[in-house]
């Protein structure tokens, strides 16, 4: 029987030591709450992308074509690198139907794409001025010494001419 008193004992310390827990825990805290000064002017919200406008290279006509990056806006100006899809790139302006954006490997750190093969995000871009005008690498021209030596004149040729043979005896 004293088994069970001591047992019965141990329960009953361990049940009120768990709701006197309980109840301290439930007690509000002691400490001081904090007080939130709520501001009284209007805050700027962000309306745009927060990295500004950029450019979201597009799939064209498979995922592994690449797309050329130039040197200015139109296809005589030299390649400087290429994009592949999903890349992006910081977007600059736009001129006519190609749009400048940040690559390192282009002159003065910037390229220039063709506007039907990017996507736009992050709000409009301005028009640019128009860029100077590409020098082809190489000027066609045709030295007119070396031109003189394939020019050949032909000789009028003589036809010819229907003799009469001798008669026959």
């Amino acid at each position: 029987m004293s088994f069970v008193k001591k047992h019965r004992n141990l329960w009953l310390l361990s049940f009120f030591l768990v709701v006197i827990l309980t109840a301290l825990s439930l007690l509000p805290v002691l400490e001081q709450p904090v007080l939130a000064q709520f501001p009284t002017v209007s805050i700027p919200t962000v309306t745009s992308s927060p990295r500004g406008a950029y450019i979201r290279v597009l799939l064209t006509t498979t995922e592994y074509d690449p797309i050329n990056v130039r040197s200015g806006p139109g296809s005589i100006y030299e390649l400087v690198g290429v994009m592949l899809v999903g890349q992006e790139a910081k977007a600059y302006g736009y001129y006519d139907q190609y749009i400048q954006i940040e690559y390192p490997g282009g002159p003065g750190g910037r390229g220039w794409v063709f506007a039907n093969n990017v996507d736009v995000i992050g709000g409009p871009i301005p028009l640019l001025e128009p860029p100077a005008t590409a020098t082809p690498a190489i000027t066609k021209t045709i030295d007119p010494t070396l031109a003189a030596q394939f020019i050949y004149t032909m000789q009028p040729s003589r036809l010819p001419t229907f003799t009469e043979p001798p008669a026959l005896k």
